[in-house]
């Protein structure tokens, strides 16, 4: 049989001289604690502070690196520093426009398009981000779009005569040109399809002879041969701009060269000027360079030209 008994409690079996002695040292630590004074917050706010001044001192160490290189030519090498730069700090909107410059250089058109509109997204009121945006997207072949951001960086900064004169203006007579060429394979398309499905072959002939199915034959073969005459006529535009009408044929079709770059579509030749790989559906495109040079003399936080702080 089970014995009852009261359960002595555990504190019993602690003397009071320690349990004086715990709280004496307790006391002491919470004093010397109050005499040095330590804010643990602080020192870690601080500590935080030290390492974004890190970071942020070799981003922009790798941003002049990665210039640098692209003034050299070293293209990649120069995308690669700025790559890293930006793993450092990721809200630089020069490192993703100057990465733009770069990859519009080497053709990377889409890459060069999403960091240009990464820059402008941080900076929406620098008008060079624009500008650098608008270039890759008529290198990408997307005239409205790039008229636009031309459009963007003339409003932000219209006292920059070059946005006007070689930017804004070329993708306008290009999105004219566009239009005209989509016209003629618009027109191109109907004609085919008039000498496809000629109203004379419809009809039925009792004699072959006859002057109906001379003029008939006749009618059809000037068809035909303004249809031929359509397909050679192309559209020519200098790095001027000045356009003109042309017969181009296998033998006499100009030849691509470094000096004389071409980018022929099915109805327009572009000759020189920015890069445009694409008007109409059926494309020949013969990549070229792109006239801009990069520049590193881009900041967000300098005064344009000719103002002062």
């Amino acid at each position: 049989m089970a014995s009852f008994g009261w359960k002595r409690k555990i504190g019993e079996k602690v003397s009071k001289a320690a349990v004086q002695q715990f709280e004496a040292e307790s006391e002491k630590v919470a004093e010397d604690a109050e005499l040095e004074g330590v804010d643990w917050l602080h020192a870690i706010k601080r500590k935080r502070e030290v390492l974004l001044e890190d970071c942020a001192d070799k981003s922009k160490r790798l941003k002049d690196e990665g210039a640098r290189l692209a003034e050299q030519g070293r293209h990649w090498e120069a995308v690669k520093k700025w790559d890293e730069a930006i793993q450092l700090s990721p809200e630089e909107a020069p490192l993703y426009e100057m990465k733009s410059q770069v990859l519009t250089i080497l053709q990377e058109v889409f890459p060069a398009v999403q960091a240009a509109e990464m820059a402008v997204k941080l900076r929406p009121s620098w008008w060079e981000a624009w500008q650098t945006l608008g270039r890759a997207q008529l290198s990408l072949g997307e005239v409205e779009l790039a008229v636009r951001s031309f459009q963007v960086a003339v409003h932000l900064h219209p006292i920059e005569r070059p946005l006007w004169e070689e930017d804004l203006s070329w993708a306008l007579r290009l999105q004219e040109q566009k239009r005209v060429a989509q016209q003629k394979a618009a027109l191109e398309d109907e004609t085919r399809q008039v000498v496809e499905e000629a109203p004379e072959l419809q009809q039925d002939y009792e004699d072959f002879e006859s002057d109906e199915v001379i003029a008939a034959c006749t009618a059809i073969a000037e068809r035909q041969k303004r249809f031929e005459d359509l397909k050679k006529t192309a559209v020519v535009v200098d790095a001027r701009g000045v356009a003109m009408e042309t017969v181009v044929g296998d033998d006499d079709r100009p030849a691509s060269s470094s000096e004389n770059a071409l980018v022929k579509a099915r109805a327009v030749v572009y000759i020189g000027g920015p890069p445009l790989p694409y008007i109409t559906a059926s494309v020949q495109t013969h990549l070229m360079q792109p006239p801009w040079t990069f520049s590193a003399k881009r900041s967000p936080d300098s005064p344009p030209a000719g103002w002062s702080r």
